[in-house]
C-alpha cells in the first residue's frame, strides 16, 4: 500500500508540472471571449505596460490563469500583425496605383502613335500634291479634306436642336480627352509617376488656349462628377454657376443651360462671363461623360445690367470623362479649351489670356488637385490643426479668395461704387453701402470701403516676395490700421478717432491650421503682439488675429500666382466669422521669347546684359534668360468697415495708407531683386558691347547736330560714360525703327522703361501710335513732316499713356532723326520727353 500511495504522488507531481510547463509555454490557445478582451484592451492601448498588464488579469476573470508574460506576447504578435496588414493594405493601394498610372501611359502611348502615323500620313499626302501637276485643284481637295465642319447653332433654339448639339460635343470632347483632335504637348516641370498628380498636357497650335489632365482619384465616378460640377467649389475665380433650364435627354442623360461669371484677376482688366449647354451621360462602357460648350446668343443670365461689365468669353467642348476602376477608384480625364477674347485687355496683360500653361495651372490642375484633396481627407490621411474639420477650414480659404475677388472687380450688383475724384488716381477708391462687416445690427455701420491698386513688377521673384511680405509683415503693415480694421469685429461702434493707442512689438506669432496635398496653399492663424501705450490700459490685451491664407511661396511649385489674402478674426475664431479680406496678388506674366539673338539689330537692347559676356558667363546669362526681364503685375486691395458719417475721413486714410504699402513693396522689390536686375539701379552694361556704344553715341551726336545744343553734360567724354549717363538720364529716351509699315520701339533708357512701365524685351512689341492720346497723335502727325525734313522738332506737353494703361502727363516732347557716323543714313528716330510724371 505504501508502494501504491507513493507512486500516485509521484504521478501528481508529474501531471502538475507538466501543466506547469504548458501554462508557461509559447503557445496558448485562446477562447472567443479571452481575445474579444484582449481587442478591447488593444484598440485602447496597442502596447500596454507591465502594470496594465497585470490590473488587466486581475480584473478579467476569464484571463486569471494566464500568465502576464503569454499576454504579453500576444499583444507583441497582434502589433505585428497590424504592421503586415497595414504594409499590405499600402502595397496594394500603390500596386493598384501603378497599374492605373501605366494603363493611362499606355493609352497616352498609343495617342501619340496615332498622332505619329497621322502626321506622317499628312506630310506624305502634302509631298504628293505638291509634286502633282495640278497642285491648284489639289490644295483646293485637301482643304475640304482636313478643314473641320463649322459648328451652326440656329437649332439652339428647341430640345431637339440641343440634343444634337450635345451629341457633337460629346464627340468632339472625346476626341480631345482620348483621340489626336488636338496635338497634346506636355506640361513643362509636370513629370507623371506614381507620386505625382497626374499627367498634363497643353495645346501649342489649336485655336484659342487648352489643357488636359488625366489622374487616379480613389472617389467613385458619381462623386466626382459631383465635385466638379460645383465649380465655384474648386475654382477660385468662378464667381457663380446659374442652371437656367434642365432637361432630360436619351441614354438617361441630361442637358443643362449654364450662365457662369468669373472674376478678373486684377483690376486691369474685365471680368468674364459664359454662356454654355452642359451634357452628362454615361458610355457603354460603364464611363461617365460630362462634356460642356459655349452656345450663341445672349445668354445675359438675370440681369442684362450686370452682364454688362463681364466679357463674353468662348468655350469650346470641354469636359470631364470619368471612368470606374476594378480595384476601386476612377481614373478621370479633364479637358478645358477657352477663346478668352484676349483682346478686351491691355496688351501687357495679354500672356494671362493666350496662355494655355495658364489655364493648365488655374482650372486643369486645380480641379484634379481638388478631388484629390477631398479623396485624402475622406480616408483620413489628411490632419488639421486646433481640431478644425477638413470642410471649415476650406470654407474659410475659399471666403478669404471669394471676397478678396469680390473687392477687386467690384461689381455693381454686389452694391459697389466707385468714390468719384478730380483726375486720375493710380488709387481706386470703392465703396459697397450694403454690405455689413460684421453679425451685429449696429445703425452707425456705413458699408465696406475698398482702396485698390495694381503696379508692374519687373526682375522680381513673385514667391520670394509673398514670403517677404508674410515673414516680415512689420515691414509694410501698420499696427493701428489692422487694429482698425479688426474693431469691425466688435459690437461697439469704431471710428478712425475711436482706437486707443497702441504701440506694435514688431512680434507676430504664425499658427498653422493646415494645408494643401502638395503646401502649394497654407492656412494660418496670425496673432500680432500690441502694448498699450496708457497705463490705465496696461493689462489689456492689444493682441490683433487675423485669418491668413498664402500660396505660391515655392518656386518649384506649378502655380498660377502667389498670394497672400488675410482677414482679421476674433480670437475665439467661431466657424462663422465675418470676414473682411485684404491682401496682395502677384501673377507672373510669361512674356514672348528674347528674339535679340536670332534678329541681329544695331539697338541697344541687344547689348543690354547682365554680368560680363565672356566664356561661361554668357552661357550662365543665356541659360537665366527666365529671370531676366521677367514682369509680373502686383495687385493691392484693402478693405476696412465704415461709419456711416465718416466716408471721406476713411477714404483719405486708405488712400494714404495704400499708397504707403505701396511704396514699402517697392522697396522691398528692389531688396530682393537679383543682382545688377534692380530697377533702382538698371542692367549692369558690358563694356565689350560695341553695338550700344556706337548707337549711344549716334543718338547723342545727332541730338548735338539737329538741335544745336548737348543731350548730355559735357564731362562724359567717353564711350563707355556716354552710354552709361544716357540709360540714367532723367528724362525718357525712346528710339523708334520706321523699317516696318508701323513705327516699333527698338530702345528706351530707363526713364523711358519707367514711363512705358515695360521692359526691354516687351518694348518691341509696342508701337509708337499706342502711346500717344488723340491730341498727341494729332500733335505728332502734324510735325511729323518738318521733322523728317529738318532733323528735329518740338512737340507740345500732352498725355501718353503707359502699357499699364495710366496716364502720363509730359512738359514738352522732343523728335530727332538718329543718322549712322559719317553716312546719311538714317537709322531710327529717337524722342526725348521732358519733365514727365504719372497723372
Amino acid at each position: 500500500m505504501a508502494m501504491v500511495g507513493q507512486m500516485m504522488m509521484q504521478r501528481e507531481n508529474s501531471s502538475g508540472s507538466i501543466n506547469k510547463h504548458l501554462d508557461s509555454g509559447k503557445y496558448v490557445r485562446y477562447t472567443t471571449e479571452q481575445v474579444e478582451a484582449l481587442e478591447r484592451v488593444y484598440s485602447e492601448c496597442p502596447k500596454p505596460s507591465s502594470l496594465r498588464r497585470q490590473q488587466l488579469i486581475r480584473e478579467c476573470p476569464i484571463l486569471s490563469h494566464i500568465e502576464p508574460k503569454q499576454i504579453k506576447v500576444w499583444f507583441q504578435n497582434r502589433r505585428c500583425r497590424e504592421k503586415q496588414r497595414k504594409e499590405s493594405t499600402r502595397l496594394q493601394s500603390v500596386n493598384r496605383k501603378l497599374t492605373a498610372m501605366n494603363k493611362l501611359l499606355m493609352e497616352e502611348n498609343d495617342r501619340l502613335q496615332k498622332q505619329v502615323s497621322q502626321l506622317v500620313c499628312e506630310n506624305t499626302y502634302m509631298r504628293q500634291q505638291l509634286q502633282s501637276v495640278s497642285a491648284p485643284n489639289a490644295d483646293a481637295s485637301c482643304e475640304s479634306a482636313v478643314s473641320a465642319p463649322h459648328h451652326s447653332l440656329r437649332d439652339a433654339n428647341n430640345p431637339a436642336g440641343l440634343v444634337s448639339i450635345a451629341e457633337e460635343t460629346l464627340a468632339e470632347f472625346l476626341a480631345k480627352a482620348t483621340g489626336t483632335a488636338v496635338d497634346w504637348v506636355q506640361l513643362p516641370g509636370m513629370k507623371p509617376g506614381p507620386d505625382s498628380v497626374g499627367i498634363f498636357a497643353i495645346s501649342q497650335s489649336c485655336s484659342g488656349v487648352a489643357a488636359r489632365a488625366c489622374g487616379l482619384v480613389s472617389l467613385e465616378p458619381t462623386k466626382i462628377a459631383e465635385i466638379l460640377k460645383d465649380r465655384t467649389s474648386w475654382y477660385r475665380d468662378c464667381r457663380s454657376v446659374e442652371v437656367f433650364t434642365m432637361f432630360p435627354a436619351g441614354n438617361g442623360g441630361t442637358i443643362e443651360l449654364l450662365y457662369t461669371q468669373t472674376y478678373a484677376p486684377t483690376t486691369l482688366a474685365p471680368a468674364r462671363d459664359f454662356w454654355t449647354l452642359r451634357y452628362t451621360t454615361t458610355l457603354q462602357n460603364g464611363s461617365l461623360v460630362v462634356c460642356e460648350r459655349s452656345l450663341s446668343g445672349s445668354g445675359a443670365g438675370p440681369s442684362v445690367a450686370a452682364a454688362s461689365q463681364f466679357v463674353r468669353a468662348d468655350m469650346l467642348p470641354s469636359g470631364y470623362l470619368i471612368r470606374p476602376c476594378e480595384g476601386g477608384g476612377s481614373i478621370i480625364h479633364i479637358v478645358d479649351h477657352l477663346n478668352l477674347q484676349a483682346w478686351s485687355v491691355p496688351e501687357v496683360l495679354r500672356p494671362l489670356y493666350e496662355s494655355s500653361k495658364v489655364v493648365a495651372q488655374k482650372i486643369t490642375i486645380s480641379a484634379l488637385r481638388y478631388i484629390r484633396q477631398i479623396a485624402q481627407e475622406t480616408s483620413g490621411e489628411v490632419v488639421y490643426s486646433l481640431g478644425r474639420q477638413p470642410a471649415v477650414l476650406r470654407t474659410f480659404s475659399q471666403r478669404l479668395i471669394r471676397g478678396f475677388n469680390d473687392a477687386i472687380n467690384g461689381f455693381n450688383d454686389d452694391g459697389w461704387s466707385i468714390l468719384s475724384s478730380e483726375g486720375a488716381e493710380d488709387v481706386t477708391i470703392a465703396i459697397n453701402s450694403a454690405k455689413n462687416p460684421t453679425t451685429s445690427s449696429n445703425s452707425l455701420l456705413g458699408g465696406v470701403l475698398c482702396a485698390k491698386a495694381s503696379m508692374l513688377l519687373q526682375n522680381v521673384p513673385p514667391a520670394v516676395l509673398v514670403r517677404f511680405l508674410r515673414e516680415h509683415r512689420s515691414e509694410w503693415a501698420d499696427f493701428n490700421i489692422d487694429a482698425y480694421a479688426a474693431a469691425s469685429l466688435k459690437a461697439s461702434t469704431y471710428g478712425c478717432t475711436g482706437i486707443r493707442a497702441t504701440r506694435f512689438t514688431g512680434s507676430q506669432i504664425i499658427m498653422p491650421l493646415g494645408h494643401t496635398i502638395e503646401h502649394e496653399e497654407m492656412l494660418e492663424v496670425i496673432r500680432l503682439e500690441g502694448q498699450p501705450l496708457n497705463h490705465e490700459d496696461a493689462f489689456a490685451s492689444r493682441d490683433i488675429h487675423l485669418l491668413q491664407m498664402c500660396s505660391g511661396v515655392d518656386e518649384n511649385t506649378v502655380g498660377a500666382c502667389s498670394e497672400l489674402i488675410f482677414a482679421p478674426i476674433d480670437e475665439m475664431f467661431p466657424d462663422d466669422s465675418p470676414l473682411l479680406p485684404s491682401g496682395f496678388r502677384i501673377i507672373p506674366l510669361h512674356s514672348k521669347p528674347d528674339l535679340l539673338n536670332t534678329h541681329k539689330t544695331l539697338d541697344l537692347t541687344s547689348s543690354l546684359e547682365v554680368g560680363p559676356t565672356s566664356g561661361s558667363a554668357a552661357e550662365n546669362a543665356e541659360s537665366s534668360s527666365s529671370s531676366r526681364n521677367t514682369r509680373s503685375v502686383l495687385t493691392i486691395a484693402f478693405q476696412f468697415p465704415l461709419e456711416s458719417n465718416l466716408h471721406e475721413n476713411v477714404a483719405a486714410m486708405a488712400r494714404q495708407y495704400v499708397r504707403s504699402v505701396i511704396s514699402s513693396v517697392q522697396r522691398v522689390a528692389i531688396a530682393i531683386s537679383p543682382s545688377g536686375l534692380s530697377p533702382s539701379v538698371g542692367p549692369r552694361l558690358s563694356a565689350a558691347s560695341p553695338e550700344a556704344l556706337t548707337l549711344a553715341n549716334w543718338i547723342c551726336q545727332s541730338y548735338s547736330c539737329h538741335v544745336g545744343s548737348e543731350l548730355l553734360r559735357a564731362e562724359s567724354s567717353s564711350s563707355d560714360s556716354v552710354l552709361k549717363t544716357l540709360w540714367h538720364h532723367q528724362d525718357a529716351i525712346l528710339c523708334c525703327s520706321l523699317k516696318q509699315a508701323v513705327p516699333v520701339f527698338i530702345f528706351a533708357n530707363q526713364a523711358g522703361l519707367d514711363m512705358l512701365e515695360t521692359t526691354l524685351v516687351a518694348l518691341q512689341d509696342i508701337t509708337l501710335d499706342k502711346i500717344f492720346d488723340d491730341l498727341g497723335r494729332k500733335a505728332l502727325f502734324s510735325e511729323f513732316a518738318k521733322i523728317m525734313q529738318q532733323g528735329f522738332g518740338y512737340l507740345p506737353g500732352g498725355i501718353c499713356m503707359s502699357t499699364m494703361g495710366r496716364h502720363i502727363s509730359y512738359e514738352q516732347a522732343v523728335a530727332w532723326k538718329v543718322f549712322e557716323a559719317e553716312e546719311n543714313t538714317m537709322h531710327c528716330l529717337a524722342f526725348s520727353f521732358v519733365n514727365w510724371s504719372f497723372v
